[in-house]
């Protein structure tokens, strides 16, 4: 049986009929007489006949997830009420003309989204759509490679005026972005996690140039980074969760909701996959024909059955997307269905496995049948026997792994093969000295091989990697000293009374008793100051010299390296000193070898869906250390990671810290530990030396408007 949900739809749509033929509502001022689709050059040409001239400009606005145009004639009548045209093009599908109160709407629904523009003339309304893609390098006009801040804008260029954000009453996140004009190409793509929307050959200002953080407004939208890409202007969207999309167009303000997408519990199936309108299903031992024409006026599609399908089937399905509804039912009985267009072919597993069986092998005997045709095929980006390797299904040397199939022609590390293109019967031939390919094949591979170059033979993104190596240094000493000595004069001598002047007699000098003065730091003495006490009772005197030296130091080291690499191609870029030593050979012999004390960048990057920098890295900084029997020692600093940036980022890949702090003290058992008077019979080094290393990333993506100097 059919439930309450079909019952209600058939009673609406009754309901409908009956509005749209009251004579109330055809009482307009204009009618929509016909409409008619042809494709002039590369033009689709979609007309609509009025019987009048329009008194106001018909409102358009476009979407993009499904591709559709959609205009409203204002105060205009459509005598069928209701009519849909098929035309299968390759850009117009279809069209859907339909009166909704005083007004008449057309809906185009288009196979991709395209640029178009409306004209009206006389008692015509003319839509025009163009046929061909428009890419974003053939959409941004040529500059010269000036530096963003300062280049100029064309006077008739479209340009983004403001970028706002906004909460939706379901919770959604609005991107509403006002444009100069409704003449901008916009290409709206899933990237990864992030949504990727293009406004092909449209200037971005300087100040909005920007990251949008929206997190506080609580939709699935966390944030917006605007940019530009090749002189258009490029909104990525970073949202999370579980999200649908949805993009319209209206005059000049394009708009893109996110939504969050929740799972319903109801059905039977997890897993994504089926989108299609849901319905409700509850038959008793149903004839399996019977229900598939079901499905067939659920969804206006022509099902072909098999004479094999039989059987009957009880279910009961609530709320379920009608493809998933039909899988089941299909699954249930052993079927299978192939769709072509509009038309689905249903038949037993077994039975369509051995007709597609049958074709192919018929396909199979008709190319070996088939004439052997020859095309000549010029490369660009590729070298010509790279290519040759490729299609043979051989192994490239010097393919960079992960490079795809554009990382062989420009070298690397490692090898790469993918399967044999051509066919059995076919062969090629590369010229170097042309970079040419002659490939002689089938007329369907031939396809495919001009299809593959098409992929492979395009300009590698470059990307520019700049490291900054910084090293600091903070050195602090300090060395403290005593000498003692005892001095008395020669016997039969006097003294002088007056200890500020010289005494009169030679005295015998002694060695100093005690001698732990301050040692030299850096090759520098330490300041001494000496001085003499005397004791006239015992006749003697006491030599006292202090010692002391202080040294503190601070110093700072940046190396910035920096090279230009093609994306998933190793760089390395060095400077340095090659140290010779002396080596013995196998015969006995002594050999003059070199080694190297350099400051080196090895990087291979790899530039993700996302725009953002996967990098290999490996740095070095070496340095010339003392000099030994040996030779020279090196003094070695090494990075080696891997690290995910965003474009223009920097990151941090590593630092050393390294504090050496001592105190050394020298003293006399027991007198050096006195109070005080402990000084005099001990000494004091002291140091405190810090240093520190870190090496800092930053890779930027070059646009390839933008020159090298």
């Amino acid at each position: 049986m059919i439930t309450a949900r079909w019952v209600r739809a058939l009673a609406g749509a009754s309901a409908m009929a009956l509005v749209l033929a009251s004579p109330a509502a055809l009482a307009q001022n204009n009618q929509l007489k016909q409409v008619d689709a042809n494709v002039v050059g590369e033009q689709t040409v979609f007309t609509v006949d009025l019987q009048g001239p329009l008194s106001q400009k018909p409102a358009d606005f476009t979407t993009q997830n499904p591709a559709k145009i959609a205009i409203d004639f204002f105060d205009t009548g459509f005598a069928k009420g209701r009519a849909q045209y098929e035309y299968a093009g390759k850009l117009l599908k279809s069209a859907n003309v339909m009166q909704i109160g005083d007004r008449t709407r057309v809906v185009l629904n288009l196979a991709r989204n395209a640029t178009y523009r409306t004209e009206m003339r006389g008692n015509q309304f003319v839509v025009l759509m163009d046929n061909v893609t428009q890419s974003a390098a053939a959409a941004v006009p040529t500059f010269a490679p000036t530096a963003p801040a300062m280049q100029p804008v064309a006077a008739n260029r479209t340009l983004i005026r403001n970028i706002d954000f906004r909460r939706g009453t379901d919770g959604a996140g609005r991107v509403v972005v006002d444009l100069s004009s409704r003449e901008s190409g916009v290409n709206i793509q899933q990237q990864g996690q992030h949504l990727v929307v293009d406004f092909l050959g449209t200037g971005l200002p300087n100040d909005l140039r920007r990251r949008f953080d929206v997190t506080d407004f609580g939709t699935p939208v966390q944030a917006m980074r605007a940019s530009d890409a090749n002189g258009s202007a490029r909104l990525t969207i970073e949202p999370r969760g579980n999200w649908e999309y949805s993009s319209y167009q209206t005059d000049n303000q394009f708009v893109v909701e996110v939504r969050q997408v929740k799972e319903d519990p109801n059905k039977l199936i997890s897993g994504q996959g089926y989108r299609g309108e849901r319905l409700s299903l509850n038959f008793q031992n149903i004839d399996i024909r019977s229900l598939l024409q079901v499905f067939a006026d659920f969804t206006n599609l022509n099902i072909i059955t098999s004479d094999t399908v039989q059987g009957n089937l009880t279910l009961r399905l609530k709320d379920v997307p009608w493809d998933q509804a039909l899988q089941i039912v299909l699954d249930s009985k052993g079927l299978a269905s192939r769709r072509n267009g509009n038309v689905l072919w249903v038949a037993p597993k077994a039975e369509l496995a051995t007709k597609e069986k049958l074709e192919l092998e018929a396909q199979q005997q008709i190319n070996e049948l088939e004439p052997i045709r020859s095309q000549v095929f010029q490369l660009n980006y590729q070298r010509a026997d790279d290519v040759r390797r490729m299609l043979l299904g051989l192994a490239v040397a010097g393919g960079a792994g992960g490079g795809g199939a554009a990382a062989p022609a420009m070298g690397g590390a490692g090898t790469s093969a993918i399967t044999r293109m051509l066919s059995k019967r076919g062969s090629l031939t590369a010229d170097p000295r042309t970079n040419q390919l002659f490939v002689s094949d089938i007329g369907s591979k031939l396809q495919e091989v001009q299809v593959f170059l098409q992929k492979i033979d395009i300009p590698v993104r470059q990307v520019i990697i700049e490291a900054r190596i910084v090293e600091a240094s903070d050195t602090f000493s300090r060395n403290l000293g005593v000498k003692l000595g005892f001095a008395m004069p020669k016997s039969g001598s006097s003294l002088s009374t007056n200890y500020g002047n010289s005494l009169p007699g030679a005295t015998n000098d002694l060695s100093p008793a005690l001698s732990l003065p301050a040692a030299a730091i850096n090759g520098a003495n330490p300041a001494t100051a000496a001085f003499s006490i005397f004791n006239a009772a015992a006749g003697r005197f006491l030599d006292v010299e202090l010692s002391a030296l202080e040294a503190d130091g601070k110093g700072k080291v940046i190396s910035s390296p920096r090279v230009v690499t093609a994306n998933n191609i190793k760089a390395l870029i060095e400077q340095g000193t090659e140290l010779p030593y002396q080596s013995a050979t196998s015969s006995g012999a002594t050999s003059v070898q070199f080694r190297k004390a350099n400051l080196k960048l090895e990087v291979t990057p790899q530039i993700t869906p996302e725009g953002n920098v996967l990098l290999d890295v490996d740095v070095n900084k070496d340095s010339v250390g003392i000099q030994t029997v040996s030779g020279f020692a090196i003094d070695t600093k090494h990075v080696q990671t891997q690290v995910l940036v965003e474009n223009g980022g920097t990151v941090v890949i590593g630092g050393i810290y390294s504090q050496d702090e001592s105190n050394t003290v020298n003293k006399v058992p027991w007198l050096g530990d006195l109070p005080v008077l402990g000084n005099l019979f001990k000494n004091n080094a002291k140091v405190n030396n810090r240093t520190e290393l870190l090496v800092f990333l930053t890779p930027r993506i070059l646009n390839d408007s933008v020159s090298l100097k």
